[in-house]
């Protein structure tokens, strides 16, 4: 299973047979090296709703034909502003889709999207637990540190856990570096970070703290990959 990372806390996941797109915040974003009409998707997931992370994705479901996840609110929003297949879920269920299984576990934010009359609400954020492949990886989404992350990591054994490390708005380096200590993951990944003024951070330092807490971690370049 091939893992790429497009900026902020957008990646894709290719197996054998399908290519999954999380959180597709391309258009608008300073970091990002790939054009949203670029991208190929049999299916698109959402952490939640905001336009830093639901970005392009009904512009890419309505190209490609892909079916977004998300949860209940989010994904009904997406149908209609016109994506013809979606496939709501909420916290604590799972699915068995044809590339592999589906989580969504608590995180700790808020999920809405700005319109002309003000804030609409969608739903609470998540993170994703994928098990794909024979492998786990597990997208916190946006969130803050929380306790039940060591049982996230209990219930699944962590292959990757991608990590939000840009502060202000989510972890920062000490609470994700805690983070990837309570997971267990085999190897943590940074991401949420350098895309705006307001969590532009020295990514090393995750890298680093992680490392002081006995656990491997890294930082992606924007267009690199790596094999789980």
């Amino acid at each position: 299973m091939k893992l790429t990372y497009l900026s902020h806390s957008c990646f894709t996941v290719e197996t054998a047979s399908h290519r999954l797109i999380i959180d597709p915040f391309l258009t608008g974003n300073p970091l990002a090296k790939v054009k949203a009409e670029d991208v190929e998707a049999d299916y698109i997931l959402l952490s939640h709703a905001h336009e830093d992370h639901l970005g392009d994705a009904v512009a890419i479901a309505k190209r490609t034909g892909a079916t977004i996840i998300a949860n209940y609110e989010t994904a009904l929003y997406c149908a209609d502003q016109g994506a013809k297949k979606v496939h709501p879920m909420q916290h604590g269920g799972a699915f068995q889709f044809p590339f592999g299984r589906v989580k969504f576990t608590i995180a700790h934010h808020s999920s809405s999207v700005k319109t002309d009359n003000g804030f609409l609400f969608l739903g609470n954020p998540a993170g994703i637990i994928l098990n794909a492949s024979g492998k786990t990886i597990y997208h916190a989404g946006d969130t803050a540190l929380f306790l039940d992350m060591k049982l996230i990591g209990e219930l699944d054994s962590i292959d990757v856990a991608l990590l939000p490390i840009g502060d202000n708005f989510t972890m920062g380096p000490d609470d994700a570096a805690r983070a990837a200590d309570f997971l267990n993951a085999k190897l943590s990944v940074g991401m949420h970070f350098n895309t705006f003024e307001l969590i532009k951070i020295d990514p090393q330092q995750f890298v680093d703290k992680a490392k002081a807490l006995g656990r491997k971690a890294k930082i992606l370049g924007v267009g690199e990959s790596l094999e789980v």
